[in-house]
């Protein structure tokens, strides 16, 4: 019996000794994932003013090529007017001419 005991005794001691290590590794783990979170969060930071200066810049293209599209359909639209309102002027002067014939003769 004395040999069952401290054969018992002895496999109490190394479970003891495997729960340390294994504390001391999860305490090791913790560490690093906390000190590897800390450096990623130090590179976001540091990338943050180029991360903002990127979406401006794709902002202020898409807003250019906005701005270009709807100066072209702008101008589109204006020379349609315009087109529109020269000939009609030569159907109101030829109006006009004939209400005027039309009060001379009349």
């Amino acid at each position: 019996m004395d040999d069952t005991l401290k054969r018992l005794l002895d496999t109490e001691l190394r479970a003891g000794d495997v729960v340390q290590e294994a504390k001391a590794k999860r305490e090791e783990i913790t560490h690093q994932a906390l000190e590897e979170a800390r450096r990623a969060e130090e590179r976001f930071r540091a990338r943050v003013g180029e991360l903002h200066a990127t979406f401006v810049e794709k902002a202020r293209g898409r807003a250019e090529q906005t701005i270009a599209e709807l100066q072209r359909r702008y101008d589109e639209r204006s020379k349609e007017l315009r087109q529109g309102a020269e000939a009609r002027e030569a159907d109101a002067v030829d109006a006009a001419l004939g209400l005027l014939l039309k009060g001379i003769r009349g």
